[in-house]
């Protein structure tokens, strides 16, 4: 059985509150605390003494996808105040400006493969680039993102067969064309079940699927559905 769990950003926009508490009566062991926009960094980090996360035995955090209003050394700062904690810290490769300041993060880094719109971080090829710059660094493998980029699933193989010993953490979602979070479709949950054997049983899934109420046991039975635990792996 995989641990699944939600991102805060998928739940409710901009709100880790309210997408705490709509999980808090779930079975729900795992937990991406999102601060996609960097003005959402501070307030976030700000509260973490303060949330109820006992419960989850996985917890990550999602730095900012671009460095606006705060730049990107100054969200490196707040970021490595808590390292302590060993919480994963998941960073788009298109944000870095600055790898020099990262490498200090070590396999507490995720570097997460990008979608077709990005120009850096979608194919092995170019996370290789990435990589070099930050060898110590782990995955996190958005499976919506590859499907977007290669819908045959050839890429999402070479990014796991290549970067296997990195992975830590998968985005699930459908992408669509417009490379927005979608809930997960009969078409993507095929293409998904092509890979799932590739994915370690101890790897936590983290939703990226809008859901609400209901939906967010309705989109975890679909995630459950898309990457099975592979027979072998149950077995060993």
């Amino acid at each position: 059985m995989r641990t699944i769990g939600f991102s805060t950003g998928a739940l409710a926009y901009s709100d880790f509150h309210c997408a705490l508490a709509m999980i808090s009566n779930l079975d729900v062991k795992a937990v991406e605390l999102s601060a996609l926009r960097d003005e959402e960094l501070e307030p976030l980090l700000a509260a973490i003494d303060s949330l109820e996360l006992g419960r989850f035995s996985y917890i990550s955090i999602h730095a900012p996808s671009q460095f606006l209003g705060l730049s990107e050394c100054d969200a490196q700062a707040l970021l490595a105040k808590h390292l302590w904690r060993k919480w994963p810290i998941i960073l788009h490769p298109d944000a870095i400006r600055d790898f020099g300041i990262w490498r200090d993060f070590g396999p507490l880094l995720l570097i997460e493969n990008m979608d077709r719109r990005k120009p850096v971080g979608r194919s092995k090829r170019e996370l290789e680039s990435v990589f070099k710059e930050l060898p110590d660094a782990g995955l996190c493998f958005d499976i919506g993102h590859a499907r977007q980029f290669d819908p045959t699933m050839a890429e999402a193989h070479l990014i796991l067969r290549e970067f296997r010993s990195r992975l830590m953490q998968v985005h699930v979602s459908e992408v669509n064309s417009r490379s927005k979070h979608d809930r997960l479709s009969y078409a993507s949950i095929t293409a998904f079940q092509e890979v799932a054997h590739l994915l370690p049983p101890e790897i936590p899934l983290i939703l990226e699927t809008p859901a609400s109420g209901f939906d967010i046991e309705t989109e975890i039975a679909k995630a459950e559905l898309a990457l099975p635990v592979a027979l072998e792996a149950l077995v060993s």
